[in-house]
């Protein structure tokens, strides 16, 4: 697993509280969360059984350590700009193929907010932890000569479509596009693609083996600029240009520095994230209101405040 998606693991894990809790008191106290065959179920009840679920024990013990990581930010003047949360966001999204990354969030029922939530709660543990990390040239250098290829940039293409459900319609998209119709116009008119269809079939840039093989194999055909004839998919038929390639290109230490220095710096991280966590659990009063969640915080925790 890349330490991309190993990344994307974790956000799952810290927006798991936030999208649960969420679950919680949607519909108002009296209302029903669903109607069976018109039989209500409450909301009343769906929140009883939720809470009375192992999962709700879980989503609290996230909850207070998200609420703990935030004073600590607060306390030491960590301060997270939504230029920082994006930047991030920006590097994960990098390493899926255009448009898998809106799907998998779909999925998952999780929003942009959800994520960009829990990075800012992961870029404080980062700054939080990362003063006890030194990551020197000579551990770089060393990276870089065991993991050369790793950093070379595949070939890339910059491309859009237009995706129909049958031959006929692809080929008069494909003369639509040749005569010299906008392919913003024909893509808003034709493309079944629901991700791509407003924003004129646009998928941005991908390397080999990202799309289908049809599709794959038709794409790094096309000079910038050409209009493909319809090329066939299991999705349906694709009409494609090219808008601009991006050739191969060999890592150099310099090119790969940042990138080694930032998964050298993760490396070193990794382990001192959980103590990092626990002290702020053990210095930490909390109390619970709840008689469900009595000891939840007491047990293993010496700082915690006695449940009453």
């Amino acid at each position: 697993m890349s330490k991309s998606h190993r990344l994307v693991a974790g956000i799952f894990t810290l927006v798991l509280g936030a999208s649960l809790a969420a679950c919680s008191g949607g519909a108002g106290s009296g209302g029903a969360v669903a109607t069976v065959n018109g039989d209500p179920i409450s909301q009343a009840d769906f929140d009883a059984k939720l809470q009375s679920s192992p999962m709700a024990r879980q989503v609290l013990q996230q909850m207070v350590q998200e609420k703990l990581i935030e004073q600590y930010a607060a306390k030491n003047n960590i301060v997270v700009t939504s230029a920082d949360v994006a930047a991030k966001e920006d590097t994960i999204k990098a390493n899926f193929p255009a448009g898998s990354w809106d799907q998998m969030l779909k999925a998952r029922g999780l929003t942009e907010n959800d994520v960009q939530s829990a990075l800012r709660t992961q870029i404080i543990i980062d700054r939080a932890v990362g003063k006890n990390v030194n990551v020197t040239e000579a551990q770089i250098d060393e990276f870089f000569n065991k993991n050369h290829a790793g950093f070379d940039t595949p070939a890339k293409v910059c491309a859009r479509h237009i995706l129909v459900p049958d031959l006929a319609t692809a080929q008069k998209v494909e003369a639509a596009l040749k005569s010299g119709q906008k392919f913003e116009a024909v893509a808003a008119q034709y493309s079944t693609d629901p991700g791509t269809k407003a924003k004129g079939g646009d998928l941005g840039c991908f390397g080999r083996g990202q799309m289908v093989p049809a599709f794959d194999q038709a794409a790094f055909a096309l000079t910038p600029g050409e209009i493909s004839p319809p090329v066939r998919s299991p999705y349906g038929y694709h009409v494609i240009q090219v808008e601009s390639r991006t050739p191969a290109q060999k890592a150099t230490l310099a090119s790969a520095h940042a990138k080694i220095a930032d998964e050298l710096r993760q490396q070193q991280e990794g382990p001192l994230v959980q103590p990092f966590l626990q002290s702020l659990m053990q210095s930490a009063k909390i109390q619970t209101n709840d008689p469900q969640f009595a000891g939840l915080f007491a047990a293993g925790q010496p700082g915690a405040a006695p449940q009453q």
